[in-house]
């Protein structure tokens, strides 16, 4: 097998075991059985778990930005690209579970501040692009309610976090897209709708 392939086999099932096993650490000697090799084999991959874990970080940072990307282009208007923003990545973790784990920082404990710090980087990075959609639809539209973009962009992302942090909690039973479009409205309604005089 190649050895991109096996890193990547090695990701798929870290991921994997991280859904498997809520609230668990994983050990290197537990993911080496699961992939079918020994740890010394592991280690020829990754030199550690926590590159093993940074590239499950780096997996997610690319889909997401990538596809974040072909939103900015697909859509242009601020409101349906903050929306499909916030869905991508509650869809992202609903579809794989494990990296709930990461985002909510619960697969991350007792693992290096670094890690703890990319995790951050990456969801700062959503909020960021959150505000700048804000910032340039406050410039073209002055009728809008009168919303302040930081605090904006930040109760968003929270949002999703908050979604995130329960799906963890009920141990993947309460889905972060159950009842979405209900809140997502409430957002709509405050942040996007025309005032009517």
């Amino acid at each position: 097998m190649a050895k991109s392939n096996r890193r990547q086999e090695i990701l798929r099932e870290l991921a994997g075991m991280l859904q498997a096993h809520p609230g668990g650490r994983i050990t290197t000697a537990a993911l080496a059985q699961q992939v079918g090799v020994s740890e010394a084999a592991l280690y020829r991959h990754f030199p550690s778990k926590a590159k093993m874990l940074d590239g499950l970080i780096e997996y997610a940072e690319q889909t997401l930005f990538d596809r974040i990307g072909q939103i900015m282009q697909e859509q242009d208007s601020a409101e349906p690209r903050c929306h499909h923003i916030v869905l991508l990545l509650l869809t992202f973790v609903e579809r794989n579970p494990g990296f709930a784990r990461l985002f909510a920082g619960d697969a991350l404990q007792g693992e290096t501040e670094r890690l703890r710090n990319r995790v951050c980087q990456l969801l700062d990075r959503i909020e960021t692009q959150l505000r700048q959609i804000l910032r340039e639809h406050r410039a073209q539209q002055a009728a809008l309610p009168d919303y302040q973009v930081n605090p904006t962009a930040n109760l968003m992302l929270a949002l999703a976090e908050g979604r995130i942090q329960q799906f963890v909690r009920s141990n993947f039973r309460q889905l972060p897209t159950n009842g979405w479009p209900e809140q997502w409205a409430l957002i709509e309604q405050s942040v996007f709708t025309e005032p009517v005089n």
